[in-house]
């Protein structure tokens, strides 16, 4: 049996939400990526081109600095990855996550909340930001509630 972790960055609850229960289905520990410089309310504002998340998803290449890097990673063989989808992709939080760790042999499955996209760019995204022999798989994109026996289908349906 594989130890699983899931990790997660969420920037209104959402996710969080979505992660409690995903950890309790996969009987998996909890991580909470967490900013350094925690978002305000002005800086998720998508509809301002200068607001901080805004001018981070304009450039690939920002790595918004993490509070902590305490996840422990090397601990797990299954980590499961939830994000919010920004701008149809992970926010690049989700990169410095991955560029912090050693995920080598490690399956990453990401998980997402979103108002109304699917994972568009994300896994590709993701990629450039982990060795090549790291497997990340699209797990699931959460556009509403789901029940507790529907995240216990979608754990189990992955076979781990």
């Amino acid at each position: 049996m594989s130890k699983n972790l899931v990790a997660y960055f969420s920037a209104g609850g959402v996710t969080a939400d979505a992660a409690k229960k995903i950890a309790q289905a996969a009987n998996a520990d909890l991580y909470e990526i967490r900013p350094e410089v925690p978002y305000t309310a002005a800086d998720l504002n998508w509809q301002d081109k200068n607001s901080r998340s805004s001018v981070e998803m304009n450039d690939r290449t920002s790595r918004p600095a993490l509070a902590d890097k305490n996840a422990k990673a090397e601990e797990y063989d299954v980590i499961f990855l939830g994000f919010p989808i920004w701008w149809y992709t992970a926010p690049t939080i989700i990169n410095t996550f991955l560029e912090s760790y050693e995920f080598s042999g490690k399956t990453i499955i990401l998980f997402a909340t979103s108002g109304s996209t699917g994972f568009d760019k994300s896994a590709a995204d993701l990629k450039v930001s982990v060795d090549d022999s790291n497997v990340i798989k699209e797990g699931i994109v959460i556009h509403g509630k789901q029940s507790p026996q529907e995240w216990k289908n979608w754990v189990d349906s992955l076979g781990l």
